[in-house]
């Protein structure tokens, strides 16, 4: 079989798939599957779809966080079952907007963002003479401003979180929380969810100090191709990942991997760029041969109960051989924006 009748088989593959996940049972899948098919987002049928995503056994067992004590409860960013990674994970299975049961949580998160601990040492710090470089995790800012945006839950706080972000941006486009004196660069760990979050801002509102701010992000990692160091074209491997490292598929948790990478550059609409062109072929070769992705790299433990890097919902199989549908979806998205195969 030549080149291109692989790609038309690969393509009647991935369409049957996302034609079963379409009439799956579980509303996440229905009616993420439903939107890559053509759905309208805007049309009464897609916002019916969405609102029995409340409904969902993710969404229900995300949302045990409310049974934890007042003590456990008051761990904002506890790994990864706090409320802070609650309404991430709610945000990435597109839990329908404007939720007031959700409100608690949102307003936990912006108490905790603008209390003493978040903006003083070790959270946040600036070293002499690097005033221009605010050593800080942005990732929690850019999580909490993305899924206020999706979850339709924006407080009067969420601009100045926005404002704040951009003036904290380094130099080279992006941001870092390493305190040694010697780091001079961003991480792409702490630059991504950021990038993410200030575009679904700027895009909500219109807000051009945003969208230019998660524009910045592109040109950085694009100068890279997204995963790949520009002096000897090895492996972007930040220090606390270790093996796997970027190449491999990480779900749900994401701060920096190929797919990742991305959805982001998606959003911001570059994906188009010729410098995405070789993570998008690394993310190709790896749909299985029932048009499926797997999830190469699990960050999470499934349980009832409190433990660390737990998770109250199961977010499907994991292993290279496997696929997982959330995972297949995603990677399936990002395939078929203008340029892609699958």
């Amino acid at each position: 079989m030549d080149a291109p009748e692989v790609l038309v088989g690969r393509r009647s593959a991935s369409d049957a798939l996302i034609e079963q996940l379409a009439a799956s049972p579980d509303p996440v899948l229905a009616y993420k599957a439903s939107l890559l098919a053509g759905l309208d987002p805007d049309s009464a049928k897609a916002r019916s779809m969405r609102d029995r995503v409340r409904s969902s056994s993710t969404a229900r067992a995300l949302l045990k966080v409310f049974e934890q004590d007042a003590k456990t409860l008051h761990h904002t960013y506890r790994k990864w079952q706090g409320p802070h990674w609650t309404l991430t994970c709610l945000a990435t299975i597109d839990y329908p907007a404007g939720d007031e049961l959700l409100r608690p949580l949102v307003r936990r998160v912006h108490d905790w963002l603008f209390s003493d601990h978040f903006l003083e040492p070790p959270l946040t710090a600036v070293l002499p003479s690097q005033e221009d470089r605010v050593r800080h995790c942005a990732s929690m800012d850019g999580n909490a401003i993305w899924y206020s945006v999706r979850l339709g839950l924006e407080e009067e706080r969420t601009r100045e979180v926005v404002d704040r972000l951009i003036g904290w941006q380094w130099p080279d486009g992006g941001w870092n929380c390493d305190k040694r004196p010697g780091a001079t660069h961003s991480s792409f760990q702490e630059s991504l969810i950021p990038a993410r979050g200030l575009w679904a801002y700027g895009r909500a509102h219109d807000y051009e100090p945003a969208l230019e701010a998660a524009q910045r992000v592109a040109d950085l990692v694009l100068q890279r191709r997204l995963l790949w160091h520009r002096s000897d074209g090895s492996l972007i491997v930040p220090d606390w990942a270790g093996k796997p490292g970027p190449d491999r598929i990480h779900y749900p948790i994401q701060f920096f991997d190929v797919l990742f990478a991305l959805q982001v550059m998606a959003d911001l609409g570059r994906l188009g760029d010729p410098r995405c062109a070789d993570a998008l072929e690394l993310v190709a070769c790896k749909q299985l041969p029932d048009a499926g992705f797997p999830l190469e790299a699990p960050n999470t433990v499934t349980a009832d109960h409190v433990v660390s890097r737990g998770s109250y919902a199961d977010w499907g199989p994991s292993g290279r051989r496997r696929s997982n549908p959330l995972v297949s979806l995603a990677a399936l998205a990002v395939l078929r924006e203008p340029h892609g195969q699958p």
